[in-house]
């Protein structure tokens, strides 16, 4: 039986990416989605075409309630996950004086709150399996760094850095790695096109990423050959940091 891996975020994007790279890998893939789910349908299908399995969930990851039951649901249906990848993510971007209250609620609540939505439902079933496993979260090099116009989503990725540390102190005992992804310029539908020029004279290698070079170190960080890798932060960002 393939272990489960659960990719949130998977609709679209850099998620969307790791959704198919896990897949090929052999893991049994959920394709989280919010509203997306006829992109979600499609990623599913699009796996299943290729041989892999896939199977779609949806969820709103800012609403813990909604997470808590629909994951507890999964995992009483179908066992627990073997992994788990943070991918979902929104940017609402404005000089600090200009955020608006929604602009900071609604990236800090699915760029960080979102974290312990999803994977605090999944930890103690992990746990208990007593077979290892495997969480990735997907922060950003403005989590690193720090972006202009970014205050909100800078922090966000920030705290989600912190927490994917202290976890992987609190679960290395229990076999089970946590490691932090932070792409820079990539591009996806969040890629401002008309601040790429600008933004590429801080890349060295002065072209944008795509999300399949994103989805190969997540791949690496799931696998077997990353068993002694945990609490880690690695950028994939042509060279920005």
């Amino acid at each position: 039986m393939s272990r489960r891996v659960l990719v949130t975020g998977a609709s679209r994007g850099i998620g969307r990416a790791i959704a198919y790279k896990l897949a090929a890998d052999g893991f049994a893939v959920s394709v989280h989605c919010r509203t997306g789910r006829s992109e979600a349908d499609a990623v599913a299908t699009g796996i299943a075409a290729q041989g892999g399995t896939a199977r779609v969930l949806q969820f709103d990851v800012r609403e813990r309630a909604a997470c808590r039951e629909a994951l507890e649901a999964d995992v009483a249906a179908n066992g627990p996950y073997y992994g788990i990848v943070c991918s979902a993510g929104v940017t609402r971007d404005a000089a600090f004086p200009a955020l608006t209250e929604e602009d900071w609620d609604v990236v800090i609540e699915t760029g960080l709150d979102a974290f312990y939505n999803v994977v605090h439902p999944l930890t103690m079933p992990m746990v208990r399996a007593r077979k290892g496993g495997r969480i990735v979260t997907i922060a950003s090099v403005s989590g690193v760094i720090g972006n202009r116009g970014q205050v909100n989503y800078s922090a966000a990725k920030a705290g989600l850095i912190g927490a994917t540390k202290a976890l992987a102190v609190e679960l290395a005992s229990r076999n089970i790695t946590v490691n932090c992804v932070a792409p820079g310029l990539i591009e996806t539908g969040m890629l401002e096109q008309t601040t790429l020029e600008h933004a590429l004279k801080s890349v060295p290698m002065n072209r944008v990423g795509q999300p399949a070079e994103v989805a190969s170190v997540v791949s690496f960080l799931m696998s077997d050959s990353a068993s002694y890798v945990t609490r880690q932060v690695i950028g994939v960002n042509g060279g920005m940091i």
